[in-house]
């Protein structure tokens, strides 16, 4: 026991202590400096006292509510092409979205005001940092600023930079693409379901069942075949045959409108109707009725870069099913590429002369460059569109056949070329008073016939189009090799159409593809006589691939006058982007006959596939 000192003695010692220890704390507090890591275990033990799952969904609301806010917050819908690179199960289709679109042009303004804000806030701490290093509340509040910035920095800082400006690039190159007279256009995937009827897999019964689908709308019914839910020629095993059709026209109504053919389908019939009136003094005399035929969609077929699809109206089982494997194979590869090598019907006048003598004096007056000059402006006194690009006259005794021919824009032009000849022939009789017209059409022409003068100078449109297919694709696709195949053609094809004698028929059977799509888009099908004139070349590359080549001479198709102003082939025209007549004279009736000489090969390819496969 410490004796007891007086209270005057304890007062001191207790007032000296207390003087001590204030003394060291100041020192202590002098010459020591608080650290940022220090404060932060301070906040970390003060965050650790909150339950981890409050934290946790307080993060996640922030995070959403912001990103929300930020990416939602209206705008007008725009339509954006959904990206090469998409997996093959989805469907590559344009997309439209009619919900509210980000207002990309405020991530920019975000930028501005994100990197402004940052710097002052470190600009107003490293003014006075010992204070707030000191001060718990202030450093949160720099911390917890920082930490934003960060997830801004981080996650949408470079957005404005790479998608807004390419977004904002893509819309304007589409205002000005409108404004011009071309478009661009998606290029779509193959197709995913392709039936082919020698496929056993074909006939394999739909995982899905019907009752499954009846509650369904006929939209939602096209979503999931556009998303590969549902197999579109797998319709009729799960619908109701009427409404299977209508599933797949939408299904078909929104690839088309991806391509720019929105709509295309509208005026095709699905139901049993024709308008009497359309076709009373135009088509058809003495009608009674009409003969509804089947129209398939085969495609999409990469040609010249872009989607098509093609219409073809056939009674030919798997005629459509093959198309559409060969459409498919071609797609897969590098799509195929059409030339336009000329362009010109032909009409032939038969004329008869008194003598073989003044036959041949015709013949070479018309072989004269100024006097074509004036039988060229009586030809076109007739036509506003027409233009006449050469005479031709052959003589065979007192005859001279005249085959003209002309340039007929979108028409296919047999009333166009008629009507000019016939101005050319009374021309010629002020010239020649012993001409005698014999026939309008001398069969030189030659129209409706098989016949060498549309093999080797062609009529109407000629075309050569050609594809590189890989060799995988040859495997998977078409179930053969590349060797196979090729041996094929040769034997086949070339050989022994020869054999036979054939006149432009080197081909496999491109008159039944010309036929379907003539019938479909309102031509006349009596020209796939000389509109299925084909040579199909078959190579192997040196890298393996198979290339393969189409050339046709003699296509005469029209996208204006006779059938094509029938609603139903016009709404097939519409599909394939060619209805009417083109911003330049010609450009429609060219691009039916690019996609006629390519649904030609693709039905020829997978017919090769079939007879050379395993």
């Amino acid at each position: 026991l410490t004796p007891s000192l007086p209270v005057s003695v304890q007062r001191r010692r207790k007032r000296k202590t207390t003087h001590t220890k204030r003394k060291m704390a100041t020192r202590l507090t002098e010459t020591t400096d608080v650290t940022i890591g220090m404060r932060l275990d301070e906040l970390i033990s003060s965050i650790d006292t909150i339950p981890s799952t409050q934290l946790y969904m307080a993060v996640v609301v922030v995070s959403v509510i912001f990103s929300f806010l930020l990416l939602n917050s209206g705008g007008t819908s725009i339509e954006q092409e959904a990206p090469p690179s998409s997996p093959p199960s989805t469907p590559l289709k344009k997309i439209t979205r009619q919900g509210p679109e980000p207002k990309w042009h405020i991530l920019k303004i975000l930028n501005y005001a994100a990197v402004s804000s940052f710097l002052v806030s470190v600009g107003c701490f490293a003014s006075d940092a010992s204070r707030h290093m000191n001060d718990s509340s202030s450093l949160f509040k720099f911390l917890f600023g920082w930490s934003f910035f960060l997830c801004y920095f981080f996650g949408f800082f470079g957005i404005s930079f790479v998608d807004a400006d390419e977004i904002m690039e893509g819309q304007n190159f589409e205002s000005s693409e409108r404004s011009t007279s071309s478009k661009s256009k998606a290029v779509h995937p193959p197709a995913e379901s392709t039936p082919v009827c020698t496929v056993p897999s074909s006939f394999e019964k739909p995982s899905l069942s019907k009752t499954d689908l009846q509650s369904k709308s006929n939209e939602e019914l096209s979503n999931m075949v556009l998303t590969g839910q549902i197999k579109d020629h797998q319709l009729e095993k799960l619908l109701d045959h009427h409404r299977a059709v209508d599933v797949r026209r939408l299904a078909f109504d929104s690839k088309l409108s991806s391509v720019g053919c929105g709509g295309a389908l509208t005026d095709l019939p699905s139901g049993p109707s024709l308008d009497y009136s359309r076709v009373f003094g135009a088509n058809c005399e003495i009608v009674v009725g009409y003969v509804p035929l089947p129209v398939g969609m085969v495609g999409p077929l990469t040609l010249n870069g872009q989607s098509v699809y093609i219409p073809m109206a056939t009674t030919e089982g798997c005629l459509v099913a093959s198309t559409n494997r060969g459409c498919k194979a071609i797609t897969q590869g590098s799509g195929a590429t059409s030339v336009i090598l000329r362009d010109g019907i032909t009409r032939a006048p038969c004329v008869r002369m008194n003598s073989a003598k003044e036959a041949a004096e015709l013949k070479l007056w018309c072989e004269m460059p100024a006097n074509f000059a004036t039988l060229k402006h009586a030809f076109e006194s007739t036509t506003g569109f027409g233009k006449l690009l050469s005479v031709e006259p052959t003589v065979a005794g007192k005859n001279v056949y005249l085959r003209l021919q002309c340039f007929a824009g979108d028409a296919m032009g047999m009333n166009m070329v008629s009507k000019g000849s016939l101005a050319v022939i009374d021309f010629l009789k002020s010239v020649f008073p012993t001409l005698v017209l014999v026939a309008l059409s001398g069969n030189m022409c030659t129209d409706k016939k098989a016949a060498a003068t549309n093999w080797i100078h062609g009529r109407g449109k000629s075309v050569v189009v050609e594809a590189i297919i890989p060799q995988h694709v040859v495997r998977t696709t078409l179930k053969t090799t590349v060797q196979a195949i090729v041996q094929t053609n040769i034997h086949k094809n070339l050989i022994g159409s020869a054999m036979a004698g054939a006149i432009g028929g080197f081909n496999a059977h491109a008159a039944n593809n010309v036929t379907a799509v003539f019938l479909a888009t309102g031509q006349d099908p009596a020209q796939n006589v000389e509109s299925s004139n084909c040579i199909t070349l078959l190579e192997e590359t040196e890298d393996g691939d198979l290339w393969i080549c189409c050339t046709m001479p003699s296509i005469e198709v029209g996208t204006v006058g006779g059938g094509t102003s029938l609603p139903a082939q016009s709404a097939c025209l519409k599909a394939i982007g060619c209805k009417g007549g083109g911003v330049n004279p010609g450009d429609n009736a060219k691009q039916l006959a690019h996609v006629v000489a390519a649904a030609t090969m693709a039905g020829g390819l997978s017919f090769f596939g079939g007879l050379g496969g395993e």
